[in-house]
């Protein structure tokens, strides 16, 4: 609700632009990627239920804090103006910027350690059973996703962007406590979750006793006594040097343990993979939203298909949990790739039928150079960005304009076909992608050690947001509709260059095996890649 919210909320205070949108964006991502391995390690070294806890509090609280924030501004906006020569309203956007940052970094923490930790302890060694609340957990996210900027739309639409802010920061309150209460019972009803191997001697203690039992109770060992073997020895060196000099490099040192750990994991080119399906075009984000309204598509139509998109991730969702059970994990990751390939192969083609804007004798950069020599003036309202067409449709969607019905009746499409196949590609694609990105993440999940898990999740995190970053600066640097055509075949590229890393990576884990289809006995050994990382 908040990610979808803000954004609205960032461009409604600047007057219908997308700087300040941008400028959190840039900070956003600029912040998970180089504090992902620290919040990654700041996970592993506390107690589970600390560390949720303070995300908990921490994300929420900034939100709310956020949202009062925000409620003032647009209550004493043009007083705030005024002000200080305008300073003090800067002032204010600078603090909305930053308290959101802080939710999200928050909101990181929050999701590696629920789901990349908590969800791996309560199920245990049952791999099948992780994988469901792998599938049920992104299921929630996804339907959260669709729901959530509906409610918030109604509201602002029937009421005012205060009454917005209100809300949030109410409904905010109030899931804290719910979390707050639904968290301590998972932890209670949960015991494994209160040892957390390689950072405590009571884990150590543990694990003999277990030891001592399993033989007699004829049970297997739980996950964490077996993690325990390779970490249970791990504790602070009493001659670890303090000083000033020390501590302040620890971060840097953090960052860059942290990546090296990543590089040394056996997980390593199936994260990479996943991490080079951010930098595309081709998902239903503000870039390929504005080239559609470009490209003669109303909202209507829009919301039906983002619609159609969401059924897609969500059938996708549940088709990882058949396919996984039907030829084991790794093979579930390397058929839904060739499944997102073949869809986006549409995509392509759409580039090169009746109705595409491909132009090769216009420059990808020209309206970047004219910005910056400064003789382009405005942007062609005939032909608009993505970005310009973004800030319209939202100005539409806040203030209840009619510009973006004016634009809609401006544009002349020879034919819609390019855009439907493309849509139709990544609509379909949707399947596949979602598959995918469960069988990585569970790979990391099955295949990291417990210690490490925060770390390599949270440089993980980095990564997305790095191939994220890059997606978006491509966009800048050619946005004219012109040249969507180039930027669709270079995602593609990239998406493709993703599959051929995973590829690898399934290769080399079981050899000629990947094509052939096992029993249920042989996909347990089969899709368990070794569990070593040389550190």
């Amino acid at each position: 609700m908040w990610n979808f919210a803000v954004a609205v909320f960032l461009v409604e205070l600047y007057g219908n632009s997308l700087l300040l949108t941008a400028v959190y964006g840039l900070v956003v991502a600029g912040s998970v990627l180089l504090l992902g391995a620290i919040i990654g390690d700041w996970v592993d070294k506390n107690p589970r239920l600390k560390v949720a806890q303070t995300s908990l509090i921490v994300q929420n609280s900034s939100v709310i804090l956020c949202g009062i924030l925000l409620m003032v501004v647009f209550q004493f906006k043009e007083d705030l103006r005024q002000m200080y020569h305008g300073w003090l309203l800067t002032m204010c956007y600078i603090m909305v910027i930053t308290i959101a940052n802080i939710a999200n970094l928050a909101s990181t923490a929050m999701s590696i350690t629920i789901q990349r930790d908590w969800v791996v302890v309560v199920a245990g060694e049952d791999r099948s059973r992780l994988a469901d609340m792998n599938a049920t957990v992104r299921i929630i996210d996804q339907l959260t996703n669709i729901l959530a900027p509906m409610v918030v739309g109604q509201i602002m639409a029937f009421g005012s962007h205060f009454i917005g802010c209100g809300f949030i920061s109410g409904w905010n309150l109030c899931s804290m406590c719910l979390e707050y209460t639904v968290l301590w019972k998972v932890y209670q009803k949960t015991p494994a979750l209160a040892v957390k191997g390689g950072h405590k001697e009571e884990a150590q203690e543990l694990k003999h006793l277990q030891d001592q039992q399993d033989p007699l109770s004829g049970q297997k060992p739980s996950e964490d006594s077996q993690l325990m073997t390779e970490t249970a020895a791990v504790e602070k060196d009493p001659t670890k040097k303090t000083g000033c000099l020390y501590q302040i490099s620890e971060p840097f040192r953090t960052f860059r343990d942290g990546w090296v750990a990543y590089y040394n994991q056996s997980i390593f080119f199936a994260g990479m993979s996943l991490a080079f399906l951010y930098m595309t075009v081709l998902g239903f984000d503000c870039i390929t939203t504005g080239y559609a309204y470009t490209q003669g598509l109303n909202g209507a139509i829009l919301s039906l298909l983002m619609g159609a998109s969401a059924i897609s991730g969500i059938f996708g969702t549940v088709a990882f949990t058949w396919i996984r059970k039907w030829c084991g994990l790794i093979r579930t990751g390397f058929f839904s790739g060739l499944a997102q390939l073949s869809c986006l192969l549409l995509c392509v083609v759409s580039v090169f039928v009746p109705g595409s804007p491909l132009d090769l004798t216009v420059s990808p950069f020209q309206e970047m150079v004219r910005q910056l020599m400064g003789d382009g003036g405005a942007l062609p309202e005939a032909n608009p960005t993505p970005l310009a067409m973004l800030s319209t449709s939202m100005q539409s969607l806040t203030n209840g304009s009619t510009t973006v019905h004016e634009m809609e009746e401006m544009v002349q499409v020879e034919s819609y076909l390019s855009v439907s196949l493309l849509f139709a590609g990544v609509i379909a694609a949707r399947v596949g992608l979602w598959a995918f990105d469960l069988t990585v993440t569970q790979l990391i999940q099955e295949n990291v050690i417990e210690s490490e898990r925060g770390i390599i999740n949270g440089v993980q995190n980095s990564m997305n947001y790095l191939l994220d970053l890059l997606h978006f600066i491509m966009v800048i640097l050619a946005p004219n509709p012109e040249a969507f055509g180039l930027l669709v075949i270079i995602s593609f590229s990239f998406v493709a260059m993703g599959h051929m890393m995973y590829f690898w990576f399934a290769y080399k884990n079981l050899g000629p095996q990947l094509f052939l289809r096992c029993s249920a006995e042989q996909k347990k050994e089969a899709d368990i890649p070794s569990l070593s990382s040389v550190v």
